[in-house]
């Protein structure tokens, strides 16, 4: 049983958490809210936990440690530090409660990614959870693409979502009804477009997690089902309008190309690229769309006035949601510049921002790990990701590559803050660690 449970736990986990957002959501529509909810949003944190212990116990020892788990370690021994180190010594600000919610953000990957080295999955496992991660990505786009179509945008404002984003998360979105400003594409105010946010809530977490579903269907044997499945869900990649996803795939298909030697991906990334700038420029004409309410037009209008005109351009660094990212990134790294020792846990992000804070850095995981753990611990991060990315580069190339996707996607996101990615990539890579360096890769199983 505790060899099973672990295996059952990461499938649980990869539909579990593609679900995560739109279910607590629903939860407080239905009345369940406050503490409540709280715990059962915690079912993640005690599965993961649960199957860890599981899985240690299944093990009976504890696996030869490589350079990547040495520096998964020192990250979690320097987020642990700065955690216990007093806020007062490095001019931070955060609460205590601020500190929790950092301290299990940052920690998550690292958890997942040991219960990863202690699973050990043949082909049989290997294949269950590649179909699940391709039946996770057709699912989030054909969910998405009828919501956009069918389901008018009025209902979500009269959903749950709105007060479980402003009161159960604590964060406040002012020009879209309580809704997340980038579910809305501004192509201008009597029609704007819409994008797909699927049951993430979120047209960027949706996006990144068909990224990774994308490299594996790219990565595996070509079959008539593997090609449908990839264009249902490169179609709902595109109608997420999230131009970091856009850019990441075809770097993480060149990446794949180099590991497997092969030009197919490299073909594709072309593909990608011509397909991609042909959309961007299309989807104020041909993306489905909705209205402003009265009080939506008149916050926005505040909002334009106050930051003053930017370029509609949607390939110009102008352009306000580029310039908005670009913008953030810069002063995030000035921050770390200045202060390359850290704030303390709590001070960036979503974590800052959930406890009233004005957060020091935000958007990049790298310059939030460099304001909560300073140079040490994104140093760490920084250096497990590489090695992590060299002890798969022949073991799974799809791994290898979906890890440079989350690199890449780290510049601008907070990718660690989106638990999909944080769980599924860094669990599995953990696993395919376990495999014997002479074994297929996993997504040949698939």
């Amino acid at each position: 049983m505790t060899g099973r449970l672990p295996r059952v736990a990461v499938l649980v986990l990869v539909v579990g958490l593609a679900l995560h957002n739109l279910a607590m959501a629903l939860l407080w529509q239905a009345g369940v809210r406050d503490t409540a909810l709280d715990v059962v949003a915690a079912w993640k944190d005690g599965l993961l936990l649960l199957a860890a212990v599981a899985a240690l116990a299944a093990a009976g020892s504890i696996p030869r440690l490589l350079w990547a788990d040495r520096l998964a370690l020192a990250y979690g021994a320097a987020v642990v530090l700065y955690w216990l180190l007093p806020q007062s010594w490095l001019d931070g600000d955060a609460t205590s409660r601020g500190e929790l919610y950092a301290l299990r953000h940052h920690l998550l990957p690292l958890g997942a990614y040991v219960l990863g080295r202690l699973l050990v999955l043949d082909r049989a496992w290997w294949r269950r959870l590649g179909l699940t991660l391709v039946a996770v990505g057709v699912g989030l786009a054909a969910w998405g693409l009828v919501d956009v179509y069918l389901v008018p945008f009025q209902w979500w404002r009269d959903s749950g979502v709105p007060d479980w984003f402003s009161e159960q998360l604590g964060l406040a979105y002012r020009c879209l009804s309580g809704l997340p400003e980038n579910w809305i594409l501004n192509t201008d105010e009597e029609s704007p477009a819409r994008r797909l946010v699927s049951t993430f809530l979120s047209p960027l977490a949706t996006a990144y997690a068909l990224v990774v579903v994308l490299l594996l269907l790219a990565a595996v044997r070509p079959r008539r089902w593997t090609v449908g499945a990839a264009a249902l869900v490169y179609a709902g990649l595109l109608w997420t309008h999230t131009r970091a996803a856009f850019i990441a795939l075809p770097a993480a298909l060149l990446v794949l190309a180099a590991l497997r030697r092969s030009w197919t991906p490299a073909a594709l990334a072309a593909g990608s690229v011509i397909v991609t700038i042909a959309f961007v420029a299309l989807f104020p004409t041909i993306g489905p769309t909705t209205t402003y309410t009265t009080s939506e037009l008149a916050c926005l209008r505040e909002h334009a006035a106050r930051e003053g005109e930017a370029s509609d351009d949607p390939f110009s660094t102008g352009e306000s949601s580029t310039s908005s990212h670009l913008r953030a990134l810069r002063d995030g790294i000035h921050t770390v510049a200045r202060h390359p020792w850290g704030f303390g846990l709590g001070n960036a992000g979503v974590s800052a921002s959930r406890t009233g804070l004005e957060p020091k850095a935000g958007e990049s995981t790298y310059t939030e790990l460099g304001v909560d753990a300073g140079l040490l611990g994104l140093a760490a991060f920084a250096g497990w990701l590489v090695a992590l990315f060299v002890a798969l580069r022949r073991r799974s190339p799809w791994l290898a590559s979906s890890l440079a996707a989350v690199a890449v996607l780290g510049l601008q996101t907070d990718v660690i803050g989106i638990h999909w990615l944080s769980v599924v990539v860094f669990a599995l890579a953990g696993a395919a660690l376990r495999a014997r360096p002479g074994d297929a890769p996993p997504e040949d199983a698939v």
